[in-house]
C-alpha cells in the first residue's frame, strides 16, 4: 500500500462522487451533486484525498472561514476511508496531514460535526484531541 494524501482539485469532482455517494447514503442524483460540489469549490472549499497509488480510497472535506470565537479555522467534514482500507492507522495520518496543512494556512482552529450515531468516530476523534462543544442541528427549508 502506497498512501498519500493531497488536496485534490475541481476536475476531480467525478471522482469524488461515488466515495460520497457510498459514505452518506446519498440519493441525490451525480448531476446534482456534482454541481453542488462545482458550487463548494468556489466558496473557501478545499477536498482532501487519501490515494492508494492512483486510487481514490478516502477523502474529507475542508471549509475555511474566520469564526469570532475560533479565529481563523477550518471545518472537517465528511472524513471517509474505504471499509476494506479502515483500522490501520489511515485516520491518524490524515487528522496528522490535515493539522499540519491548516497550521500552514495560518489557522488557529479546527472543528469538525460527526453523527450521533457514528460511535466510533467519536472515540477518534476525543483521541485526536477534539472536545464536544455543542450539537449540530439541521432543518430542510
Amino acid at each position: 500500500m502506497e498512501i498519500e494524501f493531497k488536496i485534490i482539485q475541481k476536475d476531480y469532482i467525478p471522482e469524488i462522487i461515488p466515495l460520497i455517494k457510498e459514505f452518506t447514503k446519498n440519493k441525490h442524483s451525480d448531476t446534482l451533486l456534482e454541481s453542488r460540489f462545482n458550487e463548494m469549490f468556489t466558496q473557501n472549499y478545499e477536498c482532501l484525498g487519501v490515494f492508494d497509488g492512483n486510487d481514490l480510497i478516502g477523502l474529507c472535506g475542508l471549509w475555511f472561514q474566520t469564526r469570532h470565537y475560533a479565529g481563523m479555522s477550518c471545518e472537517v467534514d465528511h472524513v471517509f476511508i474505504k471499509p476494506q482500507f479502515q483500522g490501520n492507522g489511515l485516520g491518524i495520518k490524515m487528522f496528522k496531514f490535515i493539522e499540519d496543512y491548516c497550521r500552514e494556512k495560518g489557522c488557529e482552529s479546527m472543528e469538525l460535526n460527526t453523527y450521533v450515531q457514528n460511535t466510533a468516530s467519536h472515540k477518534f476523534y476525543y483521541n485526536s484531541g477534539f472536545k464536544i462543544l455543542g450539537y449540530h442541528f439541521f432543518k430542510d427549508i
